[in-house]
């Protein structure tokens, strides 16, 4: 294996999203407010998950782990564009970028998985509702979630450790607005591809059985509404999982043209895109999708507006 000239650079510049300075101040304004949306509606989906008994299920146990994850996921993120919005020098050191690239695999890893793990949650309450208590226990939710984050440590641990034993000698400008593995690899003078072929693995192997594991989950799902006799009872199980599916179409549809493809065909403005939307955009997407689309999250909000009201 060869070794990182590490000595050569002790910190990195990065490009961000573009180097016109009259749009700095409009985009800080823009992003500002997607991450304050973003902090608000998660935090504000997991205080009602907590404080409403109705919601103390699996499914809602799920959520409330993905709108913790959408929180770190965004903050990794939009804290240090943030700063360099107003910065003259957009600079970020050698440590932040391992630790920013480490923790934004763990948790694009999570919310991955997470999302996998939910549609298995829907096909045992869709498919088997009698077992879905005993199935489903409290004990196995645990277990999930901390599966979840454990892929995600191991995966972040291979690829930082990878990316960071390359060179980096000709230039220290990561073309984009983050520490992300396909503008690291551009930027590196180093031999590649041993390293590729590696994380390409390793991504294949958990966005694909991810999707795998969501499309057969969605398969039963839709077999078994077919065969409810009712149209009532047939819409009543479709919407206990249709914001899950809005979520899923929107995250692997990003994440599929994000990653599942080589380096060569890689284009730094469009990734930069598809990456606003899948660390920026959707988590502050889901809790509107979470919300507006789930009659149970409006009620347990409306009981919550009318107690919190009542008390004042």
């Amino acid at each position: 294996m060869e070794k990182g000239n590490h000595s050569e650079v002790t910190d990195f510049i990065l490009s961000g999203l573009t180097d016109r300075l009259e749009l700095q101040i409009p985009l800080f304004v823009v992003f500002l407010l997607i991450y304050g949306v973003t902090l608000v509606g998660n935090w504000g989906m997991i205080l009602l998950i907590t404080i409403e008994p109705r919601l103390h299920t699996p499914m809602y146990f799920f959520l409330s782990s993905l709108s913790f994850c959408e929180i770190c996921f965004s903050s990794i993120i939009s804290h240090k564009m943030l700063l360099n919005f107003l910065a003259k020098r957009k600079s970020i050191s050698y440590t932040e970028c391992t630790v920013q690239l480490s923790l934004s695999i763990v948790f694009g890893d999570v919310e991955c998985l997470l999302l996998a793990v939910m549609a298995y949650d829907r096909y045992v309450a869709i498919c088997n509702p009698l077992l879905y208590t005993v199935t489903m226990s409290r004990q196995l939710c645990k277990q999930l979630v901390a599966g979840v984050y454990a892929v995600g440590l191991v995966d972040s641990v291979i690829n930082t450790f990878f990316i960071f034993q390359l060179s980096f000698c000709s230039s220290n400008i990561i073309n984009h607005f983050f520490c992300d593995i396909p503008p690291l690899l551009a930027l590196s003078c180093s031999d590649t591809r041993i390293k590729e072929i590696v994380m390409f693995t390793i991504a294949c192997c958990i966005i694909v059985s991810s999707f795998l594991t969501v499309l057969l989950s969605y398969v039963y799902i839709i077999s078994t509404i077919l065969q409810i006799r009712s149209t009532e009872g047939r819409h009543k199980a479709f919407s206990t999982c249709s914001f899950h599916l809005t979520a899923v179409a929107l995250y692997f549809g990003t994440l599929l043209f994000m990653y599942l493809r080589p380096t060569s065909s890689y284009s730094m403005d469009t990734g930069k895109v598809a990456s606003v939307f899948y660390t920026l955009v959707i988590p502050m997407l889901n809790p509107l999708i979470y919300s507006l689309r789930n009659t149970e999250v409006k009620d347990a909000l409306r009981r919550a507006m009318n107690k919190l009201l009542t008390n004042s």
